[in-house]
């Protein structure tokens, strides 16, 4: 078996243990380094919260990764999975979970081949939507699975539309079902979506999953959040769960109110004949004109 210097950030191994980075291999075969591995994960639950996010460009990985961010989830398209891989490489020692679609596995085995797939491009584990059965097939594979309980938006028809869930017994319960399902099956952690802060504290004793707080309270293991709503990418209405510790959102209204007025006064300038100036063209020599139009007059047709 081949052996490489440095991992996917370059980083000798020496520099990588001083900083705390475990040299892995992903299941895709790559050599890397990483904060976390799935081992690490697991023996932090009860000792200290996690901080995750999912960033929508290589910049914002880049830059949650420079900012300590100890997890990420990245969105997976199979069908253009260029974005992931960019997102992959801009932030190459912070532990990954690809998120895959919901509706791009219909069995056991395409939920197996589509976790290959995403692990081949450098995820060290997968963020999905599906049954245990498809969880168990693709843990026992070897892929590290994280599930989704709770509001699970795609699935918010069964759970009466996109509201809290578990403020019921009856819902607490099933939300509780559903976690230690997923347990069973062979999962790592599960994302706990919008259910009663106090419920997630009891149900998190009671898993050994990992669980990923959004909009379900301190109680957790990780806090997540989308960098989108930390960075405050869109204007309001912003989620009742989210802060926003930027307003990117202004700068970019600032930015554009800037492009229209560059057009506008470009606009202005060449209808009043004040762009270009002499100092944005080029002078002829004083012989070449004259020249030019002699030629042109002398060989005409």
């Amino acid at each position: 078996m081949a052996s490489h210097a440095t991992g996917d950030g370059g980083i000798p191994p020496r520099d990588a243990a001083e900083r705390g980075l475990k040299r892995i291999m992903t299941l895709g075969g790559a050599y890397g380094t990483r904060n976390y591995t799935v081992k690490d994960l697991r023996d932090q639950k009860g000792k200290r919260v996690l901080v995750e996010t999912l960033p929508f460009s290589p910049e914002e990985a880049a830059a949650a990764e420079q900012a300590g961010i100890d997890t990420m989830k990245v969105r997976f398209d199979p069908r253009q999975p260029d974005l992931a891989a960019a997102v992959r490489q801009a932030a190459p020692n912070t532990f990954m979970a690809f998120s895959v679609p919901l509706v791009a596995a219909a069995s056991e085995a395409e939920a197996v081949r589509l976790g290959y797939d995403a692990m081949a491009i450098g995820a060290d584990a997968i963020m999905c939507q599906w049954s245990p059965r498809f969880v168990k097939a693709a843990a026992e594979a070897g892929i590290p699975i994280q599930g989704h309980a709770g509001l699970v938006p795609r699935k918010s028809t069964w759970t009466g539309g996109l509201r809290a869930v578990g403020k019921t017994l009856d819902e607490a319960m099933w939300v509780y079902r559903e976690i230690k399902a997923l347990e069973g099956a062979g999962a790592y952690a599960v994302e706990v979506e919008v259910i009663p802060a106090e419920l997630l504290v009891e149900i998190s004793k009671r898993t050994s999953l990992l669980t990923s707080s959004i909009g379900a309270g301190s109680g957790g293991d990780i806090q997540f959040l989308f960098a989108e709503d930390v960075l405050g990418n869109n204007p309001p209405p912003f989620p009742r769960h989210s802060k926003q510790y930027r307003l990117l959102y202004k700068m970019k209204e600032a930015m554009q109110a800037e492009r229209v007025a560059g057009f506008q006064e470009f606009v202005t300038e060449v209808r009043a004949g004040h762009f270009p100036g002499p100092e944005h063209t080029i002078s002829a020599p004083d012989d070449l004109i004259g020249a030019f139009v002699q030629s042109v007059e002398r060989n005409k047709d």
